[in-house]
């Protein structure tokens, strides 16, 4: 059976500490409910039938007092992924009525539920070994920047040093074609003059 934090009922109010045993779990104060309302169970399981199946509603675990002639109905979950949570309905009635009325139906946790870790604020939620472990990831990405711009220097280095060899190879190269033409324009100046001679 599920286990639910009470208060007693002359409790006016209870600390923070005390009033709740987990984080989202309700707790309820120990009083004598109305007599009329704690014994109408069918009309509290009637009304969480509107939100679940027959199948999903276990056997009846009590009734809460919510003030005066108003009394909330528990009931186990048999919902599948909500172990641990009731089902619940809320009824009331006017002074001196005979007729129930339904408030409220729903789901409620309990001690043995499974829920969601507090809220924190985002302002709150770096640590201190969050800060480290940010810091160790950007040494190391700054580490591997510096090496990438490092191989690139390197690589331009070399690059550079073999276009500056091309340039003197070529340079070389056209200066033995100057070369060249230069003799055989003088060859055939010569062989012009001869030819002149010759016909004269």
């Amino acid at each position: 059976m599920p286990t639910m934090t009470e208060l007693p009922g002359d409790t006016a109010a209870p600390s923070s500490d005390a009033a709740m045993s987990r984080h989202g779990v309700p707790v309820w104060r120990v009083g004598k409910p109305d007599a009329f309302l704690a014994a109408d169970v069918a009309t509290a399981r009637e009304a969480i039938r509107s939100i679940a199946g027959d199948a999903e509603i276990g056997e009846h675990l009590g009734a809460r007092s919510e003030g005066v002639r108003c009394v909330t109905h528990l009931f186990e979950s048999k919902k599948q992924g909500y172990g641990g949570w009731v089902w619940f309905a809320s009824l009331a009635r006017v002074s001196r009525g005979k007729d129930s009325t339904v408030n409220e139906v729903g789901m409620l946790p309990t001690d043995d539920s499974v829920l969601a870790p507090p809220w924190v604020p985002w302002a709150e939620r770096v640590r201190p070994e969050d800060q480290e472990a940010a810091a160790a990831a950007e040494a190391a990405a700054e580490q591997a920047r510096a090496g990438h711009a490092g191989a690139g220097a390197a690589e331009d280095d070399h690059d550079g040093a073999e276009d500056d060899s091309a340039g003197h190879d070529d340079a070389e190269h056209d200066d033995a074609d100057d070369a060249s033409d230069a003799d055989g324009d003088a060859s055939d100046d010569y062989a012009s003059d001869d030819d002149g001679s010759a016909t004269e």
